[in-house]
């Protein structure tokens, strides 16, 4: 730190210097005429004395950061890195002026210029600018780490001193994208990944909306919410966990296909996939069921990974992954008892209880009332280790959700019995995609019946009264949005954040997110 310290102190006294050449360390605007990748890509080396003397006539303007500077009495090499990436600058005295040329004394990497020029090849081979005229942009006060690239001779490229302490990284992530270029690299991706989605859903008619994101009542997932206050209204709020119910009543009012890009508020642990604060993209679709969904779900996904790759077969951390249409879609019954031998639906839920105990499986003692929830539990800690290849799991027990239709194939004097009996398990039109052992979104058959709606929400204050801390609150006014009648409805929720990290190979969700959530330093 003291280091640092005297660093940021030469630079002060570098600042008063240049104020004391009358110059202005922070002018207000610069004119730049094109990118430091545009000159390289567009080099041409002359074929005669007389194209030569022409480029040296056609003057380009770039700006950007000193990355490197190397000063050799009355020459200097430097490289500028701007949005595009670096080309090399060639400032000669004789060219520039004593006066100008004085002021290089006092530039540190870091320092932004703007330069114009004409553009040439050095002997080395470099497309660099031959500068006559150069101008300081801003002056920094505090050091960037300098990073050192080589080249082998087989040209691999080594990093020498990385900017490379990941917490470091997330809390100053400017310094991050100035110094790390893969950085800048996965947020480009990222960008294209959503605006491939968006183009992917317009291009089915979906209409983009906006929903609120503090909300009198949080719903559409079963998550502890953030809560807050108003003061004008002395109003208890929540930050939203979902815009599902939201959107259904946008259905309801005659929006046939909605999607909308949040960010959920969930108040919940962090961990290498998992950010209180995160993006999801849902849309909901009248007059289609989850069929339509998973259609539409791998359509989006696969069209993303080939926007990033060009391809749809990649690879994630070492492992091989193939996002082609279409995806493996497996029953969560037929998971189970593919990686248990137990049939789920003709065991009782005591001998499942057993199971999991002698199996020293993780399980919710609060959730023993349900044999539905042990379902579900059994599925969470024994299959999704083994779901790599997209595959969506599809067919969940009621009791994970309120807001799901049951499989049409249940009559509805058989869901009257299987009501009143606690060892038959009712399934839902419900699917969850699963990459790379991670849950990707949620979509459901919507439920349009008011009464069972109602009912299921009553059933879910009950659970939360019993102790479950992540149960579905009673929302009146959703309940009237589907009484005034919702037609036939199918709505997704997909994870933007995770399919990132998988589609730019990212370790953790932080990678991806550009100001992550950090505990505070002090």
């Amino acid at each position: 730190m003291t280091e640092q310290n005297e660093l940021i102190k030469r630079r002060l006294e570098e600042l008063e210097e240049i104020k004391k050449l009358g110059i202005n360390p922070y002018p207000h605007r610069y004119d730049v005429s094109t990118t430091s990748a545009e000159i390289i890509k567009n080099f041409k080396d002359p074929e005669s004395e007389e194209e030569k003397e022409k480029q040296k006539e056609a003057t380009v303007s770039v700006a950007g950061r000193i990355v490197a500077i190397r000063k050799m009495g009355k020459a200097t090499f430097c490289h500028i890195k701007d949005e595009s990436g670096r080309i090399q600058l060639y400032i000669k005295k004789d060219d520039v002026g004593d006066t100008a040329y004085s002021i290089l004394k006092l530039l540190d990497i870091g320092d932004i210029i703007g330069v114009k020029g004409f553009v040439f090849r050095t002997k080395t081979g470099e497309v660099s600018i031959h500068t006559n005229e150069f101008q300081l942009l801003t002056k920094t006060l505090y050091p960037l780490p300098v990073v050192k690239e080589e080249i082998t001779e087989s040209g691999e490229k080594i990093i020498h001193d990385a900017f490379a302490d990941v917490e470091l990284r997330y809390r100053q992530r400017y310094i991050d994208l100035i110094v790390n270029d893969h950085v800048k690299e996965t947020f480009i991706n990222r960008s294209k990944i959503i605006r491939t989605i968006k183009s992917t859903l317009e291009n089915y008619n979906f209409f983009e909306v906006e929903t609120p994101t503090l909300q009198t009542i949080y719903g559409g997932a079963n998550a502890r919410p953030f809560a807050t206050h108003h003061n004008a209204l002395d109003l208890k709020l929540y930050l939203r966990i979902s815009n599902e119910l939201f959107l259904k009543r946008l259905i309801v009012g005659g929006f046939n296909r909605v999607f909308e890009f949040v960010k959920d508020f969930r108040n919940e642990g962090i961990d290498r996939t998992h950010n209180p604060e995160f993006t999801q993209v849902e849309w909901y679709q009248a007059y289609g069921d989850y069929n339509d969904s998973m259609n539409l779900f791998e359509e989006v996904v696969e069209k993303a990974c080939l926007a990033v790759h060009g391809k749809t077969n990649i690879k994630y951390q070492g492992t091989e992954l193939d996002f082609k249409r279409p995806w493996k879609r497996l029953k969560m019954t037929d998971a189970i008892l593919k990686k248990t031998g137990l049939d789920v639906i003709t065991t009782s839920k005591d001998d499942l209880i057993k199971f999991m105990k002698e199996n020293e499986i993780e399980f919710d003692p609060k959730m023993s009332h349900s044999k539905g929830l042990v379902v579900a539990a059994l599925f969470e800690e024994t299959c999704e280790e083994d779901l790599v290849q997209p595959t969506f799991i599809i067919d969940h027990p009621i009791d994970t959700t309120p807001l799901c239709k049951p499989l049409r194939e249940y009559s509805l004097t058989q869901l009257e019995e299987m009501k009143n009996d606690p060892e038959q398990v009712i399934f839902v039109e419900r699917f969850e995609p699963y990459i790379n052992k991670w849950e990707m979104g949620n979509s459901y058959t919507e439920l349009n019946d008011p009464v069972l709606q109602r009912k299921l929400l009553e059933e879910q204050v009950e659970r939360g009264r019993g102790g479950e801390e992540e149960t579905h609150p009673m929302d009146e006014d959703f309940i009237r949005a589907i009484e005034v009648g919702m037609p036939p409805t199918t709505g997704v929720g997909l994870g933007v954040d995770r399919l990132v990290m998988l589609l730019t190979n990212s370790v953790n969700i932080r990678d991806v997110i550009l100001f992550p959530l950090m505990k505070p330093t002090s």
